[in-house]
């Protein structure tokens, strides 16, 4: 590998036209349609915050379910057919091929005990159940597992909404 100049993709910032790009023939990346649903939605509520990495030639490395949620409403019409890019220069396809992988595997996964934080969190300054599925990409049931209520308390938070508890309660029963 050779010296990198770690500026450089950031000052190739770049809106461009989302039809000028191209995916890679080696992502080994697969996202379900649930989760894309919850990057637009990420997309929608925080504003576009990830640009794409591309090569010169507009191949993609890193970003091709922000450009294929782009492609799609309500974004495509939001964002007038647009993508935010970098570019990279690599001097061979190995390198574009680690840069996808590690793309990837750097961003993680979510740890159970962190996320049953922060959907307990939620749930304590009056989020509704429904308010932290919609924003999180996550079923009612999956927020009661995190939320770790009894079956009755979680009942009685989805037939009422949430801010009929006054904070104290809603923290006890936490």
């Amino acid at each position: 590998m050779h010296n990198v100049d770690l500026f450089a993709p950031l000052s190739s910032l770049q809106w461009v036209s989302r039809d000028s790009l191209k995916p890679n023939d080696y992502n080994p990346n697969k996202v379900s349609r649930e989760n894309l649903k919850l990057l637009t939605q990420s997309i929608i509520t925080n504003g576009w915050t990830l640009p794409i990495v591309v090569r010169p030639d507009m191949t993609i490395i890193d970003g091709f379910h922000r450009w294929t949620v782009a492609g799609e409403e309500p974004l495509l019409s939001k964002l007038g057919g647009k993508v935010p890019v970098v570019i990279v220069q690599h001097t061979d396809k190995a390198e574009d091929i680690y840069g996808t992988v590690t793309h990837n595997r750097a961003r993680g996964t979510h740890l159970l005990e962190p996320m049953k934080a922060i959907v307990k969190r939620l749930l304590s300054e009056g989020k509704t159940v429904e308010e932290i599925g919609k924003q999180l990409g996550m079923r009612s049931e999956e927020v009661f597992r995190l939320s770790e209520f009894t079956k009755d308390d979680f009942l009685v938070m989805m037939t009422h909404n949430a801010h009929s508890y006054s904070k104290a309660e809603l923290i006890t029963k936490l």
